[in-house]
Parts: C-alpha cells; sequence; structure tokens
C-alpha cells in the first residue's frame, strides 16, 4: 500500500478495494481494542473483512480434484491491489482482485485459490492495453535469461564465474538461463519510486471504484469472446508464507488523537506498497514519538508482522528497530535484507568451531594419497580484479598430437563443511551468497570463502575437477572427474585475461601482468589463454549451433568513493571475450556433471531445469511482432536466438532497437529452477530451455551456491569417494525448493541495491542526460527504456502537463494522442500522437532531489525554466529546441511527494536536434520543450 501522505483518500483510509466502507469512527478500520469500531447492525461483534482459511484437509483434497489451484502470488507493484498466480496450464495468468480477495497472503506466497464464477472473472477491455491485464510489469520475472553484464569493480559473485555471467542473472551465477527483463533491473529499488510519485503520477489505487474500472461483468458479458476474459479467484489458503512478513517504512500518529487506539497504536507505513499498513503498539515506539513525531519523520524503521485478522484491513505488528536516515546506503540496505530474509547476522561460535583451528592450515598428508596431483601443472584462475572468493580455475595442456588436455578445478567446499554439521546447517539455511553493490553477505565464514576454500596462486588447495580431452574444434574425446590438489601459478583479471587475448602475437610486458610462480612463465599463461579462447570460441558457436538462445541485456555497474561509499558513476558493464571464455567451461562442466550425477543417481540427481516461455505471453508477442512486420522466429530458444541476432535496420539505432526486442522477449521468460531428478517424472521437463540440453546443473560455485555444495557431494558419492547422501528425493526436493526461494530473493535484494545505488548516484549528480526508446504504448502511459542505463520508466500522462489524452486502436495498433497545454494560451495545444512503430529517439536527461527514501518515486518534469511544473532555477544559457525532440526529466520524490530542486547554480543543459523518423509525432517548435514534437524508435 502506498504511503498515506503522496496519495489523495479519497475513500476511508485503509479501505481495500472492493471493500465497503465498514471502518473505524476515523477511517482506519476494525482494529484492535477500537470498541467504536463495532458495527451497531452486528450486535456488537466487528464484522469480517477476510474470508476464514480452508481447513488443510479441504484444501488437499480440492487440489486433488483439480477444483483448487495453487501458485505464487505475484502483487503488481504499481497496482497493490492486483495480483497474479501463474496458470498451471501456460494460459494467461489467473487474476486475483483486491485486498479481500488476496485474503491476508502477501507478495512471494505460495496460496491456493479458488476460481470464482465466470461472471465475475475480469472483463479485458478492448480498448486497453493487454499489458495491463497480465501483469507483465511484476517484478518477479527471473533475469535469468539475460547475458549478464556485471559491473567490473564489484566483489567477486557480483559478476564471478562464468557459468554466471553467462545467459544469465545479477549475481551472475545463473548466466545459463538466457532470460532477464531490463525493466526489472531496479525492480522494487526505483520502480517503487514510480508508484509514490504524485497524485497524478500514478493511478490511485484508494480511488472510488468507477463502473468502468469494475471488473465485474455486465450483464452482457456472454457476447464478449472467451478471450476478453480473464479467469479471476481467490485466495483460499495459505501453504507457504515466502515472505518474510517484514518491511522498512515510516512511522506516523494516528489521525484521531481522542480514540482509544491513539493511546495504544501508532501507524507503520511500509515502503512497499503491496505490504499492507501495520498497527504497532506504542510501547515499541521511540519514548518521545508521541511527543515529538516530526523528529521521526524522515526515520527509517523495520517493522514485523505478528498477526493480521479477520476483521481487521491493517496487520499488527512488532517494532523491530530504528534504521536511521531514509535514503542514506546503509539503513537503506539493511532495511533490503531484512525485507527479504537474508542472515546477515555474524555466524556463531557454535558454526566457527566447525572450522580448522590451527592456522595457518595445511593440506593433511593423507589428502596426496586420494587425490591427483597437479600441483606441476599451469592453471590459473581468471576474475574480476578485486575478487577474494575464487571458486574456479582453468588449466590447458597442449598434446602431442595436437589436441588439448582441458580442465575446470573447483574449490572442493564440501571437504570443510561436514555433512549435518552446525556449518552445513547455517549454509544450508542461507543457500547463497548476496551480492550487493558495496559488499557481500557470504554463505559461508569469510575464513572458508576467501581464505581455505579460495584458489589464490601460489598455494595448495583442495579441488574436484573435471579434465577433457578436446580437440580444437571443441570435440570431446575424453573425460575425467576427481578430487585434485591443484597450485595456481597466477590470478589473472578478466582485462588481464583479454589484453592477452587481443596479442596473439605481442608479449605483453611483466610489469603489466600479475606476479606468476616461478615454475611457469608469462609466455606460457598467455599461450594457455589463447588456446582456451580458441576452443571457447568453437564451443560457443556450436552451442548456438545446436540452438541455445542468449538474450543479452545492460548492466550497471557503479564506480565508488573509496572514502564514503557513494556512487560516484556508473557504465554499463562490458562483457567481453574473456567473460565469453570462462563462462564456456563452467557451462560444459556442469553439463558434464549433470549427466555423471544422473547416470549413476537417476533418483537422486540435483539437477537445474529451465522451463519453456509462458504459453500465453508468448502467443501475445507473437502476434506483436507479426503487426509490427518483424521477422521473429518463436518456434525454439534457438529460432529466437537466430532472431535476435538479426540486424534490424542499418542507422546507429539499430542496436537499440534489437536492445528493446531483447527485452520484449525475456517477458514470457521463466526462471530456471533447482529439483531432484526422482521427484519429477516426466524427462521432458529436465530440459534446459535456453541452454537447449536435456541435463544442466550448478557444480562450479560451491563457495557461494549451497546447490553446488549438494552436487559435490553427490558427485563425490558417485565416484566412490563417499557413501549417497542421506537425502530421499522429497528431502532433497525440498532442500532444491529453498535454495530457490533464497536464489529470488537474493536476486532481488541485488536488484535493489543496484537501484538505491543508482538513485543516489542521480540525487548527487544531478542530471544524467541518455537517450531512451519508447517500449510500450498503454491506454494512459507509455513505457521507455533509458538506454544508457538499462533503466525502464513509466510516463503517466496524467503527470503531465496535458490538455487531454486519448487511447485508441488503429486496427490492431495502439494509439495515444497526448495534447499538450500551450504555453501562450492564444496558441493552439500541441497534439502529438504515440504508436507502435518505429520513430526517432528523444533525449532524456535525469534530474534528482534528495529523496526521503531511496524508495520515493521517480516523476517525469520539464526542464525548461519556462515551465510551470519546472522547479525554480537560474536563468540557463540559450536554448535551441526543435520540433524533432522532446526533453524529460526524472525527479526522484520522497514519499511526501516534495520535489526536489537541482544544485544550486546548475544551467539547464543544451540539447542537440534529432531527426524525425517516419512514424514522428507531429507538434510545433518552440522554446518551451513540452511545446515540442517528440517521437522514438521503435514503440513498443
Amino acid at each position: 500500500m502506498s504511503h498515506p501522505d503522496c496519495r489523495l483518500n479519497l475513500r476511508p483510509l485503509g479501505t481495500p478495494r472492493g471493500v465497503s466502507s465498514v471502518v473505524g469512527p476515523h477511517g482506519v478500520g476494525a482494529s484492535p481494542g477500537d470498541k467504536k469500531a463495532k458495527s451497531k447492525s452486528v450486535r456488537g461483534k466487528k464484522k469480517s473483512i477476510f474470508e476464514t482459511y480452508m481447513s488443510k484437509e479441504d484444501v488437499s483434497e480440492g487440489l486433488k480434484r483439480g477444483t483448487l489451484i495453487q501458485g505464487v502470488l505475484r502483487i503488481n507493484p504499481k497496482k497493490f491491489h492486483e495480483a497474479f498466480i501463474p496458470s498451471p496450464d501456460g494460459d494467461r495468468d489467473i487474476f486475483i482482485d483486491g485486498v479481500v480477495a488476496r485474503n491476508r497472503a502477501l507478495n512471494g506466497d505460495l496460496v491456493v485459490v479458488k476460481l470464482l464464477p465466470e461472471e465475475q472473472w475480469k472483463v479485458i477491455k478492448p480498448e486497453s492495453n493487454d499489458k495491463e491485464t497480465e501483469g507483465t510489469d511484476e517484478l518477479d520475472l527471473p533475469k535469468e535469461l539475460c547475458g549478464s553484464h556485471l559491473p567490473q569493480q564489484s566483489v567477486k559473485g557480483y559478476n564471478d564465474s562464468p557459468d554466471v555471467i553467462i545467459e544469465a542473472q545479477f549475481d551472475d551465477s545463473d548466466s545459463e538461463d538466457g532470460h532477464g527483463n531490463t525493466q526489472n533491473v531496479l525492480v522494487d529499488g526505483v520502480q517503487k519510486l514510480s508508484v509514490c510519485v504524485h497524485d497524478k503520477g500514478k493511478e490511485d489505487a484508494d480511488a472510488p471504484i468507477t463502473k468502468d474500472e469494475s471488473t465485474s461483468m455486465s450483464q452482457d458479458t456472454r457476447v464478449l469472446s472467451e478471450k476478453s476474459l480473464q479467469r479471476s479467484a481467490k485466495v483460499v489458503y495459505i501453504l507457504d508464507k515466502k515472505h518474510s512478513r517484514a518491511a522498512t517504512g515510516f512511522l506516523k500518529l494516528l489521525a484521531d488523537k481522542n480514540s482509544e487506539l491513539f493511546r495504544k497504536y501508532a501507524l507503520f507505513s511500509p515502503s512497499d506498497h503491496r505490504v499492507p499498513r501495520i498497527y504497532v503498539p506504542l510501547k515499541d515506539c521511540p519514548q518521545d514519538f508521541v511527543t515529538r513525531p516530526k523528529d521521526y519523520a524522515n526515520t527509517l524503521f523495520i517493522c514485523r508482522i505478528v498477526d493480521w485478522k479477520e476483521d481487521s484491513n491493517f496487520a499488527l505488528g512488532h517494532l523491530a528497530k530504528s534504521l536511521g536516515q531514509a535514503g542514506e546506503i546503509e539503513p537503506e540496505t539493511e532495511g533490503i535484507l531484512t525485507e527479504y530474509g537474508v542472515d546477515f547476522s555474524d555466524f556463531s561460535s557454535e558454526v566457527l568451531d566447525c572450522l580448522p583451528q590451527g592456522l595457518p592450515w595445511t593440506i593433511p598428508p593423507e589428502e596426496f594419497s586420494k587425490r591427483r596431483d597437479l600441483r606441476k601443472d599451469c592453471i590459473f584462475t581468471i576474475d574480476p580484479s578485486t575478487a577474494r572468493d575464487l571458486d574456479d580455475a582453468l588449466s590447458c595442456k597442449p598434446l602431442a598430437d595436437g589436441n588439448f588436455e582441458v580442465g575446470v578445478h573447483i574449490a572442493d567446499v564440501s571437504y570443510f563443511v561436514p555433512e549435518g554439521s552446525p556449518l552445513d546447517k547455517v549454509a544450508a539455511e542461507r543457500a547463497t551468497s548476496v551480492y550487493l553493490v558495496q559488499k557481500v553477505v557470504p554463505m559461508l565464514p569469510r575464513l572458508l570463502c576467501e581464505e581455505l576454500c579460495s584458489l589464490h596462486p601460489m598455494t595448495d588447495k583442495l579441488t574436484f575437477s573435471v579434465i577433457w580431452t578436446l580437440t580444437p574444434e571443441g570435440k570431446i574425446l575424453g573425460e575425467w572427474f576427481g578430487r585434485t590438489i591443484i597450485r595456481s601459478c597466477t590470478k589473472l583479471s578478466y582485462e588481464h585475461a583479454q589484453s592477452m587475448i587481443e596479442s596473439l602475437t605481442k608479449k605483453i610486458p611483466e610489469k603489466e601482468l600479475p606476479p606468476i610462480s616461478p615454475e611457469h612463465t608469462s609466455e606460457e599463461v598467455h599461450q594457455a589463454v589463447l588456446n582456451l579462447h580458441g576452443i571457447a570460441k568453437e564451443l560457443r558457436k556450436q552451442r548456438f549451433v545446436d540452438g541455445a538462445l542468449r538474450l543479452d541485456q545492460l548492466k550497471l555497474a557503479f564506480t565508488l568513493d573509496h572514502e564514503t561509499g557513494l556512487p560516484q558513476g556508473c557504465h554499463i558493464y562490458e562483457y567481453r571475450d574473456s567473460n565469453k571464455l570462462v563462462e564456456e567451461f563452467m557451462l560444459l562442466a556442469n553439463m558434464a556433471v549433470a549427466h555423471k550425477t544422473y547416470r549413476a543417481f537417476p533418483e537422486r540427481a540435483l539437477l537445474r531445469r529451465h522451463p519453456p516461455p509462458q504459453t500465453k505471453m508468448l502467443n501475445d508477442l507473437m502476434e506483436f511482432c507479426d503487426q509490427m512486420g518483424l521477422p521473429m522466429d518463436f518456434s525454439s530458444a534457438g529460432a529466437l536466438n537466430k532472431s535476435l541476432t538479426k540486424t534490424f535496420g542499418d542507422d546507429k539505432y539499430s542496436l537499440a532497437r534489437k536492445e528493446v526486442l531483447t527485452n520484449m522477449c525475456s517477458r514470457p521468460m521463466q526462471m530456471a529452477l533447482y529439483f531432484c531428478s526422482g521427484t519429477l517424472r516426466d524427462q521432458a521437463q529436465f530440459r534446459h530451455y535456453a541452454l537447449n540440453v536435456p541435463l544442466y546443473t550448478h557444480f562450479t560455485s560451491p563457495i557461494r551456491r549451497f546447490a553446488d555444495v549438494l552436487v559435490h557431494r553427490l558427485l563425490a558419492a558417485t565416484l566412490g569417494y563417499r557413501e549417497l547422501p542421506d537425502l530421499e528425493p522429497d528431502a532433497l526436493q525440498k532442500q532444491a525448493d529453498h535454495c530457490n526461494d533464497r536464489r529470488m530473493a537474493s536476486k532481488r535484494v541485488q536488484e535493489l541495491s543496484t537501484g538505491l545505488f543508482f538513485a543516489i548516484l542521480v540525487k548527487e549528480s544531478g542530471p544524467l542526460e541518455s537517450e531512451a526508446m519508447v517500449l510500450g504504448v498503454l491506454n494512459q502511459a507509455f513505457d521507455v527504456l533509458v538506454l544508457r542505463y538499462g533503466v525502464q520508466k513509466r510516463v503517466y500522462c496524467n503527470a503531465l502537463p496535458l490538455r487531454s489524452h486519448h487511447f485508441q486502436r488503429v486496427g490492431k495498433k495502439p494509439e495515444l494522442t497526448l495534447v499538450w497545454e500551450p504555453e501562450d494560451l492564444e496558441q493552439e495545444p500541441v497534439q502529438q500522437v504515440r504508436t507502435r512503430g518505429w520513430g526517432s529517439f528523444s533525449r532524456m536527461p535525469l534530474w534528482a532531489r534528495p529523496p526521503l527514501s531511496s524508495r520515493g518515486a521517480f516523476l517525469l518534469r520539464h526542464p525548461c525554466p519556462a515551465c510551470p511544473a519546472a522547479p525554480p532555477a537560474p536563468p540557463p544559457p540559450p536554448l535551441k529546441h526543435s520540433s524533432s525532440r522532446w526533453a524529460f526529466s526524472f525527479y526522484l520524490r520522497d514519499p511526501h511527494g516534495s520535489p526536489t530542486l537541482p544544485p544550486s547554480g546548475h544551467a539547464f543543459p543544451a540539447l542537440p536536434s534529432l531527426p524525425w523518423g517516419p512514424t514522428a509525432g507531429r507538434g510545433r517548435g518552440s522554446a518551451c520543450p513540452r511545446r515540442a514534437g517528440f517521437s522514438f524508435w521503435g514503440s513498443f
């Protein structure tokens, strides 16, 4: 729910959509201890707002009979009254309308729903855009399919091992999945900003429900086609409360000082609008909060929901702690971690006692008799320059017959994590390391992550290796798995490896390389990198010939001030050949281990599957591309990849058009999941869609992923090193589910951290200028992708100084007409048309002011001082405006809605004219940008 001070409360405060205003005397709903809230009509009994949950027995029976459906709840952050669960048949998502139908379930919960009668299903109005009915703006779609472009200066793991950078995600861990939604890069962190913007800048969730907005069906709905209906349901049970029930937000006093509630409770307003407002006991609040509430207006608190009764609009909670000032990095970061249930506490003494106590630790002599000794081989790591947890190394030895012996050597973490130990239990619970922009929350104690297991150069280390005999073309002639001991000869950064790749014959000066052990020369390392690069290119080429998919998307990287920790700048991470080299061999190792463990234990293998795209969303995208005349083939992952590699146009914007198409194609993609092979009977469901392979797993990052530790134990059992882990298929599946949940939470936290730092950067830097492209046209808004930063923004028509706007479909194409208020009342209004089609770009300066919370709001405003909507500023230099472009600016707004001014003395930048496109909007030229015409390339 949105913050109370940043919207118009046209209905009683707290009344959920679809609920009659049966509330307490002060508009806060039936709530604890409020005797006055009792309805006279029910003679002293509080009226229930929510339904009682069904019994477990009835739920179990209903799921078996198919009368009930289960799924993970996704609440739309832009319209909190809208929620969805996936349809089991892959069709359009099932719609859950309003807080009451949601029945106290929170975002991410595993819920059971009952379909409503057909006459209550949602009517999808022909004039609306389907994107609004699907929840595609939901932030829970995975990014595992995208090529992660990760920050070079981040800690290892944020952009580390290649199977991470691969087709994958933000922590660089799932690069294999090829999918990601650029619009989600900033997730809640920045997207939440758009919800709380300005009362005009969002669809007011608390506004009275008009006849047009009602989702109930009219009497003549039978004449509507089936395609015009969306199945609607209500929540009848919560199978698993996966939401942490914790939230960050702000405290305020209740409105009526004379009420009984006022003397007992304060009101907590979460920053996450999908979490309900919460009553917290005054005894939890600061002692002087009641007398000096304004002193805490900018203080961020953490609150945990402890109860939510059937007769109360608001939940009951416990105020856990005060974090500090909203908008500052550390308080916001702690709030994000807490909201998503990340354990960032210090490891207990019981856990630390599991680690080797005598330091420095040396490898026990008996291990040398159990392992293959590779210490004399030329083995090296390739990682980000700042990486400290090095869990993978590579080797490449030329053979006399012209082939190569190539090895992937992974830190043997399972050796240090005894099964069933306190260390094992805490690692299993954390399940993954969490990578923030400025730091990492490790899965394992740092002594393990950064010392005992990390493959530092010129030190003996325990490893698990996969070694192949490969031809120069990447054909596998032989394969070996086993425990090994290695001694890395050097620690290369991606930059070092890239310089070697680019220097085919030229020797790189020693001073430009890291230290190399005396047993090996820089020339030997250089040649090994070149050989690996040559093989990797062939492997990669063959992967895509065989039908793999990669959706390359932009990824923000930050440079931080060493003293303050504040962001100094940001850029799109460049994904180069050195990254691709590492990712190819990590993928190869993961696939090899998947086959090895599955052959040995077909009921106990821990694998990773990637389901095909959601059918309904994919069909919608196919229809759209057909309407636009785009030559896209969606018949398979490989066909889609081939379509995306084509060049769309021969001008400088062709890559930008491809970026938009890639963004569109990522939306139907699903997330990859860990699973136990014994719990999924249909082997066709084992497949990994993006990689287009039958079996895949995670083996290469055990320092930061517990799934990899489990896979190491299985592989050890496969090779006879140990007994099979004492886990039945159902128990292993439960652990896999937990790894999936924590992986998703980790990804959300990373996205929020990126959003926080980007918001602070905009606040500190002032205007940031970038070209943008329209992603979508809706009936009251349009989406743009800011190409330089990979940020998606929705521009709401009612947040702009328009005289009117009108949405219609011309054929099947949506068209949005904007009529701007003229600067001079004697002049005619300027009319512009936004439609799906190729047009020209617009410049988009990003303005900012300090938000009270990093999750405040982005608001589109005009930078021209002549505009009434513009902020006060010193007189700028003359601007040369052109009718071929229109200037936007983004404002960070606090939750209370007050805009911030640009830095004192700031001059508005002059923007160059850009060429018109074939479907450009028509508008008059003017010295005021709000009267200039504008249009975009790729208006989707």
